[in-house]
């Protein structure tokens, strides 16, 4: 198939091909995971990928994309976020428009009505007009559900919208179809490369997992990632690029608050080239130690770190601090968020002794339907 990118072929072949041409575009992949995307384009599984930030999890769904020639659709996902943002809504602005100009047609219609009653049942007769795919705004999910080409749809950071945006995408991981009750069900025409990120910040549903190919993406190993700095071309000199991985890594076990990841040392590698680096520096790595260290207590921390490092010595690893105490770890937010029961009797449907609580529906949900808002505004 023809794309931006070129012909390129969808699937892939073996293990080895995947390796070969993430490779191509950018992208240096180990074993187990050129495994892992190879069986979920084989298998037509969604992949979620989790493990610390800046690590390669959403670069690996921009790179499968141009390995693949598919177009990359994302979906970022944000806490308080609802599916009228992920799925679909109704143009309703549009609505209220073609109302306007149509309402000399609008007024023959119920010309013959005998009461209100009978008005609103012959504009009801039309309500078809006005919920069809002409007023139908796609949004990532079902747009990569619609669309007439196989594509890879980015689920950015799953972890960081509520549990109930996990319950809209149950359906279209496992049978990749939307449902829009005034349309009816749109499946797939072409099965899209699903990836899904997550840094951890709260655990995700067993539901969700269980429709996915999981791997957990960590910090590579010294060599791997000195490797990768080699292939952005950052313009750093061998040597200072190999003392470079150490120090990053030495960082990394100092429990800082965010710990650099790949993204990060890349920055950092070419920074230092930028600057002129031709061996390693203490005074250049304490002077650019805010490319890599992202709050005022780890960039402290680091900077007492930074001379034992540079040195080439291992300085003794701190634990994360704070604990589950503290409001700015992974581990506080995961606390906070994962309490026993969380979900309750009844969440995924299954049939309960008690009634369960209704759930609460947001603002946006409730200006989706044309008619009660056009309500609304007549009355």
């Amino acid at each position: 198939m023809s794309s931006r990118n070129g012909h390129r072929p969808q699937s892939f072949a073996s293990v080895e091909e995947v390796t070969s041409r993430l490779g191509d575009v950018g992208y240096l992949a180990d074993r187990a995971l050129a495994t892992t995307v190879f069986l979920q384009a084989r298998l037509g599984k969604p992949l979620l990928l989790e493990g610390p930030a800046g690590v390669g999890k959403t670069e690996l769904a921009k790179a499968l994309a141009a390995a693949t020639g598919r177009p990359l659709l994302r979906l970022q996902c944000y806490e308080g976020q609802d599916e009228t943002k992920a799925l679909y809504e109704w143009d309703y602005g549009k609505q209220m428009l073609y109302t306007q100009i149509l309402r000399e047609k609008i007024a023959q219609i119920v010309a013959d009505a005998d009461d209100l009653a009978g008005a609103v049942e012959a504009i009801g007769a039309h309500d078809s007009v006005f919920f069809s795919e002409r007023f139908l705004a796609e949004r990532p999910l079902l747009r990569a559900i619609r669309s007439p080409e196989p594509v890879v749809l980015l689920v950015d950071e799953v972890d960081r919208a509520d549990e109930a945006l996990e319950a809209v995408l149950l359906e279209m991981l496992a049978e990749y179809q939307v449902s829009v009750p005034e349309l009816g069900t749109f499946t797939a025409r072409h099965v899209p490369l699903v990836v899904l990120t997550s840094n951890n910040t709260r655990d995700l549903s067993a539901a969700l997992k269980r429709r996915c190919l999981h791997l957990f993406l960590g910090y590579p190993s010294a060599e791997r990632e000195l490797e990768i700095i080699r292939s952005k071309s950052t313009g750093l000199p061998e040597a200072v690029a190999g003392h470079l991985v150490d120090v990053v890594r030495g960082l990394r076990e100092q429990g800082l608050r965010k710990p650099p990841g790949i993204s990060e040392a890349i920055d950092w590698a070419r920074t230092l080239a930028l600057l002129g680096a031709t061996e390693p520096d203490t005074a250049l790595l304490e002077d650019t130690i805010s490319v890599v260290a992202k709050y005022e207590r780890d960039v402290e921390r680091a900077l007492r770190v930074l001379p034992v490092l540079v040195e080439g010595e291992r300085p003794v690893p701190v634990p994360e601090t704070g604990g589950a105490d503290d409001p700015g770890t992974g581990a506080a937010l995961r606390a906070a968020r994962d309490t026993p029961g969380r979900h309750g009797s009844g969440y995924y449907g299954e049939r309960t002794g008690t009634q369960a609580a209704p759930r609460r529906v947001s603002g946006s949900q409730g200006e989706r339907s044309f008619v009660a808002n056009h309500g609304r505004r007549t009355r």
